[in-house]
């Protein structure tokens, strides 16, 4: 074994680890974790970091322009994918009232929700009412 394939295999596999390393920690911080919030960034930061590593130790092991393209590829839609996708966890959420940590001093999207939730009360009003004239409005054909 030469030098360089020394050294390739040592940084290969040392990604390959650190990676997998990387998903311990997210499995950890899930189960540690007390709220969704916490969770959501232990499990989508790590684990997208610990993909690309993982992808990375496996494209230095096994170089070629075929799995480079493909790593390329992998990686470019699991960082495009993944904060996307923990957004709309978190989004979902805090829509569905999870409780919220503890340290967490005030809260701005709150007070946005109630306005959304109150116009949309007062749409839904509206339009029963415009329903109920409809109904008991006398019928020209009749």
């Amino acid at each position: 074994m030469s030098a360089l394939q020394l050294i390739q295999s040592v940084i290969g596999h040392g990604a390959v680890v650190v990676g997998v390393l990387l998903f311990c920690i997210a499995a950890i911080g899930l189960l540690r974790f007390r709220d969704p919030y916490s969770r959501l960034a232990a499990t989508t930061k790590s684990g997208t970091l610990g993909v690309c590593l993982v992808l990375l130790g496996v494209l230095v092991l096994e170089p070629s322009w075929s799995h480079a393209l493909i790593l390329l590829l992998a990686v470019a839609l699991q960082i495009m994918t993944a904060p996307v996708g923990g957004f709309a966890l978190g989004r979902a959420a805090f829509r569905s009232d999870a409780p919220m940590p503890d340290r967490i001093l005030f809260d701005e999207l709150h007070e946005h929700l109630a306005q959304e939730k109150a116009a949309e009360q007062a749409r839904a009003e509206r339009d029963a009412g415009r329903d109920a004239e409809r109904s008991t409005a006398p019928r020209a054909d009749a």
